[in-house]
């Protein structure tokens, strides 16, 4: 690599560094704040709050990647051009292809990365990401009541505490339950201990009342009143409050936690519809195909950059018909993306948005040879 190569490519380099995680830090910033409620009604710490939305993150570089590639790569070309410095780098004798050289370089680490975060780091932070969402909002539940709030365990069992003792003791506690149907039950306790041992949470309670509302069974003699309380006075009892998650307790996993291998031959045990199967077969292509937009994104970027004649202030009429390219070819791949997810016939679109541009872009790269031109005017002849 020579010093004008090495001079390029570290421009090119720390602007795209710079680029994609100023990008990816405030696309974070957006879609973490759908977790903020979760965390203040479980009452995690901080720390939970970053560790959990931090997974989201290979997934947020995935997507930005090959975009801040080809903005840093226009944008820093097209400035290196009104500066004036490609002029005197060809003056020096460099082509086409030689000035292009680290950004293609560059394109091609990007496409690296994007490859081991599609294939392997999405899958595993997005499972890992899930997972943990699901325990905090299913399974740690009887861990994180909090003192003077009615906090909601699943869809049919509510729990309140007065207040909370420094060693963990409630007290204090109302719970009211409702998952046998037909059959609401209403628990007073003075105070009660949260147990997690086991694999599933529980509530020990000390001196309360159960109270029952039953309905009156169908051979009652006539008279009986339809419902009926049942009183029961405890000295000890014990509430599993995993058990208002039992609808809950099994996840599906989506597509994005899936390997290319399951999503191209998923379990036949699953028993999956059509549609999923077809969406999933889409998506494995996507997947596939989908870092290699870092390169062609880069060589479209190059192509409007480097091509052209050279004008001192005709830097934002390149940056606007590159952009253009690039929302154009996104909008694109978000059509043939949905139409494969419907019809697998269309998957060849999705390779073709990919792979498509910058072939056509290193051609015009290249000089677009066989391309037809205007023939000279004749050179006068001498007197």
């Amino acid at each position: 690599m020579t010093r004008i190569d090495r001079y390029l490519f570290r421009q090119l380099a720390l602007a795209l560094l710079a680029v994609t995680v100023g990008l990816a830090a405030l696309v974070w910033l957006t879609q973490s704040l759908r977790f903020i409620e979760l965390v203040l009604d479980r009452g995690l710490s901080l720390v939970v709050f970053v560790e959990l939305t931090s997974l989201m993150l290979p997934s947020f570089f995935a997507v930005i990647l090959p975009i801040t590639t080809f903005v840093v790569v226009l944008f820093v070309y097209v400035r290196l051009a009104g500066d004036r410095e490609l002029v005197v780098m060809r003056a020096a004798g460099l082509s086409q292809w030689r000035l292009a050289r680290p950004a293609v370089l560059l394109a091609a680490i990007a496409t690296g990365l994007c490859v081991l975060l599609n294939i392997w780091l999405v899958p595993i932070s997005h499972t890992a990401f899930r997972q943990w969402q699901f325990e905090i909002r299913n399974q740690l539940v009887g861990v994180l009541l909090q003192e003077g709030v009615f906090s909601q365990v699943g869809n049919d069992l509510t729990v309140y505490a007065r207040y909370r003792d420094p060693d963990g003791t409630l007290r204090g506690i109302l719970v009211h339950d409702q998952r046998d149907a037909g059959a609401p039950v209403t628990i007073l306790a003075e105070q009660g201990r949260i147990s997690t041992t086991g694999a599933a949470p529980r509530v020990t309670l000390l001196n309360g009342v159960r109270q029952q509302v039953e309905r009156a069974p169908a051979n009652a003699p006539p008279g009986t009143p339809p419902l009926r309380l049942n009183t029961l006075s405890f000295t000890e009892n014990s509430l599993d409050l995993a058990r208002a998650t039992r609808g809950e307790e099994s996840r599906s996993r989506d597509s994005r936690e899936r390997s290319i291998a399951e999503l191209l031959n998923p379990d036949p045990d699953e028993a999956l519809r059509d549609r999923e199967v077809r969406r999933y077969y889409a998506e494995a292509h996507q997947r596939m195909s989908g870092p290699l937009t870092a390169l062609s994104f880069a060589l479209v970027g190059l192509a409007v950059a480097l091509t052209g004649e050279f004008r001192r202030h005709g830097g934002g009429l390149r940056i606007a018909v590159g952009i253009g390219l690039v929302v154009g070819l996104l909008a694109f791949g978000l059509t043939a993306g949905n139409l494969a997810a419907r019809d697998n016939a269309w998957v060849p679109l999705i390779w073709l948005q990919t792979v498509l541009p910058g072939i056509v872009a290193a051609w015009w790269l290249g000089g677009a040879p066989g391309w037809p031109r205007a023939a000279p005017p004749p050179v006068p002849a001498a007197p």
